[in-house]
């Protein structure tokens, strides 16, 4: 099975898990890595939105994901996020993800320093990719980048062997569909990831080849059900359960509302984020456990 083939399915976004100090906490990385793996998970994706990257420093960040290859141990694949604001610094966290044994890289376009022409960041991922060890996966994210990736700069870069595919996690379904057909007539293995989860199963319903999804985090098993079934009433079942902790999601944060969502599911012992996260209010754990218990019912 090639690479391609293997993220065709659900990728988790996993949460980087603090001690209460705010010391990554390797321990409940370790429950939380055997948790997915037993949930059916297809991939592993340390160091994204959700997994607090921009709150990490580089030694975490590769500690991190060789820790996340360590577990995986070849089950499925590891894609490593290596977002950053300049070349130089994109393809150094490649490297260091390609020598703890990472699969793949997931970038981002440059965030504050933003495109003045989409020329610019086509010129980005290519200069990028060129000089990568790793294939790539770009990650469309424009509420955290201040700038989307265009459909044409996605069609351009389809057609290179290593460029995989996309994560878009937009919540533009106009787009990822725009930028599924375009880049289908570039390269029909290129792979569209919905990365937004009130979303995935319209996406997959119109030949998404999978998601990016936090909330696979909480409830892995569900998820991969979710995939299997997308075309049908029980798709349509699962994705109505995971709505509500995705607006959970949306206004407390990726991060406070999945771990706290982890955390009262026992899977991990802390919520603990970093600033400039902070974490879910009192008022507002009672809702999130509230949806856990749906979502986690409608595994059975």
């Amino acid at each position: 099975m090639t690479l391609r083939q293997s993220l065709t399915g659900i990728t988790c976004p996993i949460v980087t898990p603090f001690d209460e100090s705010g010391v990554v906490d390797e321990r409940a990385l370790g429950d939380l890595l055997e948790y997915l793996l037993a949930g059916d998970i297809d991939g592993l994706f340390p160091c994204g939105t959700t997994g607090e990257f921009a709150s990490l420093s580089r030694d975490e960040r590769r500690r991190v994901t060789e820790f996340t290859v360590e577990q995986a141990d070849g089950e499925v694949p590891v894609l490593a996020g290596a977002a950053a604001t300049s070349v130089d610094d994109v393809l150094t966290a490649i490297e260091d993800a390609a020598a703890v044994g990472a699969d793949a890289a997931v970038v981002t376009p440059p965030y504050f320093h933003t495109a003045n022409a989409p020329a610019g960041n086509q010129q980005f991922f290519e200069t990028i990719a060129d000089e990568s060890s790793l294939p790539l996966l770009l990650y469309n994210i424009p509420a955290c980048t201040g700038q989307g990736i265009a459909p044409e700069t996605v069609a351009a870069l389809a057609s290179r062997d290593d460029v995989l595919g996309l994560k878009d996690s937009s919540g533009d379904l106009e787009y990822f569909l725009e930028t599924m057909r375009q880049a289908a007539d570039a390269d029909s293995d290129f792979l569209m990831l919905q990365g937004y989860d009130a979303l995935l199963v319209p996406a997959l319903r119109m030949g998404a080849d999978g998601g990016v999804n936090a909330l696979s985090n909480v409830a892995p098993e569900a998820y991969a059900d979710l995939y299997e079934t997308a075309t049908g009433v029980r798709g349509a079942e699962l994705q109505t359960a995971v709505a509500d902790l995705f607006d959970a999601c949306g206004e407390y944060g990726f991060a406070p509302a999945t771990k706290t969502a982890l955390e009262y599911h026992g899977v991990i012992p802390s919520a603990v984020v970093r600033p400039p996260l902070v974490s879910v209010p009192d008022d507002g754990q009672a809702g999130i456990e509230r949806d856990v218990d749906g979502l986690v019912q409608s595994e059975d």
